[in-house]
């Protein structure tokens, strides 16, 4: 029996489908997919322009010898990204508000200008993937791109107004064209499937370069802003009146992450691969997107190069709007502050056409971009943790002692991997690892 009306909005269709679910009167396998939405738009994060910068210097440069690190950044995303689901379903609070209110302020105040820093690198990497697209497939200037990018941009963020359901199928449509562009790369493009299964699970770093690769790759992978806006995506979107309902909530989230979250990975994986294949044998100087796009005509075709551009351009538009969104949940969050659209996107746009204006590389802006994220995300999966394993906050939803060791690894992982290349940054010998 379904409790939905004429004239319903979409949301509220699916919010009263959700409730049947829980409560027992709706059954089957599709039942699970009105659960499905917010790992999808935390997903685009992982698919970003920013992992095409970084996922070709690596498979252009290092062939496919770094493909393990895109597994584990994949691994550890799939982690955070599930905790902070959870957060935000058992407590009905998202990760900056749960930050304002149970750390001093000072550290809320630095968390807040960490978490704006990385909102702006993340929009330099929206735009000028989004900008770079645009460039190619249009022959336009790369500022023109940028404008047409934040339109678009805009434009999308006013569907928001009609609920969760309607961004989330939009931004699910978006998902849907970059996998299916890869998905046809990889058939269209030579892979070494031998090679490739050795780069995956055989952890080498062979120089510093490889190093900073590394470090953008989780950069662009494992995202502070989609921690964040994960646990706002699913505070109160499902109404739950107990814990047995807040247990299968976090129950289907769990699934949502880990499908998402595995597509998102085999984008990257697919990426890297094709920067291997297509690059790494004669040309592996190639570190450019424009660059890459015009030899990859010559050598893997012009539907290789075409599909690349639209997987490229449906990226940066969709980032774009998800990094709006979570600037905004970020700034709510921490300071009850709720912009207007329009200023919260020109404030983080800003640097973005600044750094147009100089004249600054694209492609590396966007691979030192990445590495500011990474070292902007140790904040929030640190904040993730601490609350996750607060019973306090969680009751008998608080993570396990062998769940909260795995965050703790990743944690580290990450925070060992930024301390290396800050001591590099600073002519710092470190032993074992040539220079790039």
């Amino acid at each position: 029996m379904t409790t939905t009306e004429p004239g319903m909005t979409r949301t509220g269709r699916t919010r009263s489908a959700m409730t049947e679910v829980l409560a027992g009167t709706r059954r089957g396998p599709r039942s699970a997919l009105l659960f499905f939405g917010p790992a999808v738009i935390a997903s685009i994060a992982y698919m970003d322009p920013g992992n095409y910068a970084t996922n070709i210097q690596a498979g252009a440069g290092y062939g496919y010898t770094l493909l393990w690190v895109v597994l584990a950044a994949n691994l550890i995303a799939m982690l955070f990204q599930s905790l902070s689901a959870r957060l935000g379903i058992v407590t009905g609070r998202n990760l900056a508000e749960l930050s304002r209110d149970h750390f001093p302020r000072p550290v809320v105040w630095v968390m807040w200008v960490i978490s704006e820093i990385a909102a702006m690198a993340t929009d330099l990497a929206e735009f000028l993937g989004g900008a770079i697209g645009l460039a190619l497939l249009f022959d336009m200037p790369l500022m023109a791109g940028m404008a047409v990018t934040a339109v678009v941009t805009y434009g999308i963020l006013l569907f928001e107004a009609r609920g969760f359901r309607t961004m989330e199928l939009i931004i699910g449509a978006f998902v849907a064209i970059i996998g299916l562009c890869y998905l046809i790369e990889m058939f269209i493009a030579p892979v070494a499937w031998g090679a490739a299964a050795t780069g995956l699970i055989t952890p080498a770093l062979v120089d510093t370069t490889a190093l900073t690769i590394a470090v953008g790759i989780i950069g662009a992978t494992v995202m502070p802003h989609a921690i964040y806006l994960h646990s706002g995506l699913t505070q109160n979107r499902a109404v739950t009146n107990s814990d047995v309902d807040r247990r299968k909530v976090v129950r289907f989230s769990n699934i949502e992450v880990v499908v998402a979250l595995a597509a998102a990975g085999f984008v990257n994986m697919a990426m890297v691969m094709m920067a291997a294949s297509a690059f790494h044998a004669g040309n592996s100087n190639v570190a450019e997107i424009e660059t890459a796009y015009h030899m990859l005509t010559p050598l893997l075709g012009s539907a290789a190069a075409a599909v690349f551009l639209v997987s490229l351009i449906a990226s940066g538009v969709s980032s774009s709007v998800v990094g709006t969104m979570a600037g905004q949940l970020i700034l709510q969050g921490f300071f009850r502050i709720r912009l207007p659209i329009w200023f919260r996107r020109a404030v983080t746009m800003i640097p973005a056409f600044a750094v147009v204006a100089m004249g600054v590389n694209a492609t590396d802006a966007l691979v030192m971009s990445q590495v500011v994220l990474s070292i902007a995300l140790p904040v929030p999966m640190i904040a993730l943790i601490i609350f996750s394993a607060r019973r306090d906050i969680m009751g008998v939803f608080r993570i396990s002692a062998p769940v909260r060791a795995l965050a703790i690894l990743g944690a580290a992982v990450v925070l060992t991997l930024n301390t290396v290349l800050l001591a590099d940054a600073f002519g710092i010998a470190i032993p074992g690892l040539p220079v790039g």
